[in-house]
């Protein structure tokens, strides 16, 4: 079979749970993609500038990286996790829905700030769940998980895209000419600004239109709702609904109970040395525990190289999801609205393909060799947008490359450090917040950087932030090795101190049976 029997039958044991864990990640896709394509009509909506609306993209990724941050004291028992799951998923509907009631950008801030919270619960829960089940062949897992983030990511700009308004402000002109004109006489300032100020000295010569976006959030809200319907069905059939009498059991004993059916006394052994070095619980309790003292200097660093590496290739994809519209509408590209919009669409889907394919490769390949071909990828593709930065056609083709190499990084990096450390320490809810704060920073960093020095500028900052990622994954792999001869030299360690131990104790047993005999 293309699969392993166990691994099937690892996942019909835990299927329920699994595509629970798969669906909320849809919510988490849908939720983090809308933002690209329908900037330009939220800033019309809110009568903001580019940098004001570049910081909806900061409060919604801010929270994320808290919402990751603190995540994982709700894994502590499967009705926290699964509530915690509930509540987040149903609030990312709730928010969509009240999204075309945001006039201001503080208010449409603040309820990207509550959607973040959200997503970084799902995230860290979800990923540590499943992390938590499957351990040692949780790498086929998680990018199946992060090709729902895909497939939600792609199914947003599609569904808003319909509803996109031609100019980015509702009205439709006649004079595109002179618009293109203004735009390009305006490349060093505000393109954006400019587009706004184009349109109310044409708003006289053209036919006024009002915003029908605001059908595009309800849609999503509605498409969303299906998935904490799911959360909650499966709180019901594990009888952890409140009004059902039952106990709440710990999350982590039912996976050690399914993982020993699959795997022995391995599998139970990792449990208890992952429980006795702190286990996948939240970000602070893990930099307070105890057990982590006396560990050698690469254990620390595994957990910080490989944050960092997410750190840069998850802000390459919050950043260019987020500017890849606003890069593709200005000087020298002026691509119309609706053309533009299909870019992040592209984008998405490249990434759901990506993290689809990756699924059987992950079974055959090691995680390190798909880390090392992606990035590897993702460097030589930006460096080809930089250089046919005037190409439109190449612009489509780089974007749908960019996003097959990004698509599975980040699940490829979780399954590889948390091989590398033996599923000890807290990887997992140091890659979640690290990935987090990539994206934060990076389109906050990136917007203000287009905004003050032009668009070109936006294919270069992608350059030099897939350059430091690959050059910190270089550094990751050395620590790598450092940490591997580190456990090489303790087990040699142990293992002399059992022999003299064991040969100590085969000889007082041999004299104690020649004194019975004696006697």
């Amino acid at each position: 079979m293309f699969l392993d029997e166990r691994i099937v039958t690892l996942f019909k044991r835990n299927a329920h749970h699994t595509l629970t864990y798969w669906s909320v990640f849809f919510s988490f896709g849908l939720c983090i993609a809308f933002l690209g394509p329908t900037i330009l009509d939220l800033q019309c909506q809110t009568n903001s500038t580019l940098s004001q609306i570049t910081w909806v993209f900061f409060a919604q990724q801010f929270c994320l990286l808290i919402g990751s941050s603190i995540g994982g004291i709700f894994k502590r028992t499967l009705f926290s996790a699964l509530a915690a799951l509930f509540v987040s998923a149903l609030v990312i509907s709730v928010i969509f829905a009240i999204i075309p009631l945001c006039n201001n950008v503080l208010l449409l801030a603040i309820a990207m700030a509550v959607s973040g919270f959200a997503m970084g619960i799902i995230d860290t829960i979800a990923n540590i769940q499943l992390v938590t089940i499957y351990q040692r062949d949780s790498a086929v897992f998680l990018q199946a998980l992060h090709f729902f983030i895909g497939f939600g990511a792609l199914v947003s700009p599609l569904i808003a895209d319909p509803f996109l308004s031609e100019t980015g402000c509702g009205n439709h002109t006649g004079n595109e000419t002179e618009v293109m004109h203004h735009f390009r006489n305006m490349l060093r300032n505000s393109p954006i600004a400019e587009h706004n100020i184009n349109q109310s000295h044409l708003h006289h010569e053209g036919v006024e239109e009002e915003s029908i976006v605001h059908y595009a959030f309800w849609i999503m809200a509605l498409i969303n709702l299906p998935v904490p319907i799911a959360v909650l069905f499966l709180m019901y059939r594990e009888q952890l609904i409140p009004c059902c009498p039952s106990g709440t059991p710990r999350l982590l004993d039912k996976d050690e109970l399914a993982m020993e059916n699959q795997q022995g006394a391995e599998a139970t052994d990792v449990d208890q040395k992952e429980h006795e070095a702190g286990g996948h619980g939240d970000i602070f309790s893990c930099c307070r525990n105890d057990n982590l003292r006396g560990l050698p200097v690469s254990f620390f660093m595994i957990h910080v190289l490989g944050g960092m590496v997410l750190f840069m290739t998850d802000g390459i994809v919050g950043a260019y999801a987020g500017f890849v519209y606003t890069y593709a509408v200005t000087p020298p590209l002026s691509l119309p609205h609706k053309t533009a919009g299909y870019l992040a669409s592209i984008f998405w889907a490249a990434i759901t393909a990506g993290r689809l394919l990756s699924i059987p490769l992950s079974y055959r390949f090691q995680p390190v060799r798909l880390l090392m071909f992606n990035l590897a990828g993702a460097i030589v593709i930006v460096l080809m947008l930089l250089i046919f930065y005037t190409s439109n056609t190449f612009l489509f083709v780089g974007t749908g490359l960019c996003g097959l190499f990004l698509s599975s990084i980040f699940p490829c990096m979780l399954a590889y450090t948390e091989d590398i450390l033996d599923y000890q320490g807290c990887a997992t809810s140091v890659l979640v917040t690290s990935a987090g704060m990539g994206e934060m920073v990076m389109q906050v960093l990136v917007g203000s950087i287009i905004q003050t020095k032009g668009s070109y500028s936006f294919p270069l900052c992608g350059m030099i932030i897939a350059c430091i990622g690959f050059i910190l994954f270089i550094g990751l792999l050395l620590f790598h090795r450092m940490h591997r001869n580190y456990l090489t030299g303790t087990s040699k360690k142990s293992a002399m101190v059992e022999e003299p131990a064991t040969q100590s104790n085969g000889s007082a047993k041999t004299e104690e049976k020649e004194e019975k005999e004696n006697s």
